[in-house]
């Protein structure tokens, strides 16, 4: 599949998709509209994957945002079809006490895109501007060479040929309360919660002024923030995929066509006897029972 020259989302630089407003809940996107697109775009995701392999491209995306804003929903959607050997997830736990005594950047560095690679950044570096900053984890003096030092950074990243791209996924209070109160009785989300869940909710304005803040310092013109607009998890999925594709010029790469070959004939070959071997129970039978029941 090639890239197509009129933008797999309507217009490259994100033009064309709508920039909506903060604070105002989107109308949900249909179903059924939002499933062919999603579709459609991974195809295109799946395009550009092939050309990062076989052009040697190192793409990099950073996802920001508050708590339950939707950034883990949408790299599951980025990398559903994508190869784990092509396109990494980076979710990097709190540092250690080594990497608390290293240069800050250091131990994001190794985790970098190499050539044919694809990065997705569930938080970054950013960590420093928004809830080190809040929470007291860092001083204000390494808060400050932090906002100094990371725009030169990306500088480097860039200039060596990295293409770099950061979304920053907006939401309301409203929404996010929303989102977390789903997660209370919902045992397989629970493990989201946590106490800086909590502590998300009461600090909501300081949060608010470090995230200002950190684009006065960081939106510059070789690495803008692009902030999408998450109410609807659905829209915000579709407008930040097509952005993504329309902001790197790739192009289909053409492949020799996958062939079978014939089955040879078993040749002095024996399969043991199924006695021979443990197999895992057959427990989808009894759902079969139960359900002819």
């Amino acid at each position: 599949m090639a890239h197509r020259k009129d933008g797999a989302a309507k217009g490259r630089g994100g033009k064309g998709i709508g920039p909506g407003h903060a604070g105002e809940r989107s109308v949900r996107l249909d179903l059924d509209t939002y499933e062919a697109e999603m579709l459609r775009l991974q195809a295109e995701l799946v395009a550009l994957q092939e050309w990062v392999r076989s052009t040697g491209a190192r793409v990099l995306v950073i996802f920001e945002g508050r708590d339950a804003a939707g950034k883990g929903s949408a790299i599951k959607r980025v990398t559903e079809y994508l190869n784990p050997r092509v396109a990494r997830i980076v979710a990097l736990p709190s540092p250690t006490e080594r990497q608390r005594g290293e240069w800050y950047f250091q131990r994001y560095v190794e985790h970098l895109p190499a050539a044919g690679e694809i990065v997705l950044m569930d938080r970054s570096w950013y960590n420093r501007a928004g809830v080190e900053h809040v929470m007291g984890f860092c001083t204000p003096e390494e808060h400050k060479r932090f906002m100094a030092q990371c725009p030169v950074f990306e500088r480097l990243l860039i200039q060596d040929g990295i293409l770099l791209f950061k979304y920053w996924f907006s939401i309301s209070h409203e929404e996010q309360e929303r989102r977390f109160k789903s997660r209370l009785d919902d045992p397989l989300r629970q493990w989201k919660l946590s106490p800086m869940d909590r502590e998300a909710i009461l600090r909501w304005e300081d949060y608010s002024r470090a995230k200002d803040e950190m684009f006065v310092q960081t939106d510059t013109a070789e690495s803008p923030w692009y902030v999408v607009e998450a109410e609807d998890k659905r829209r915000a999925r579709i407008n930040m995929i097509a952005h993504l594709l329309s902001g790197i010029d790739y192009t289909e790469v053409r492949t020799e066509p996958v062939t079978l070959p014939k089955r040879p004939q078993a040749v002095n070959y024996t399969r043991p006897p199924r006695e021979l071997f443990r197999y895992v129970p057959d427990y989808a039978a009894s759902l079969e029972k139960h359900q002819h029941r």
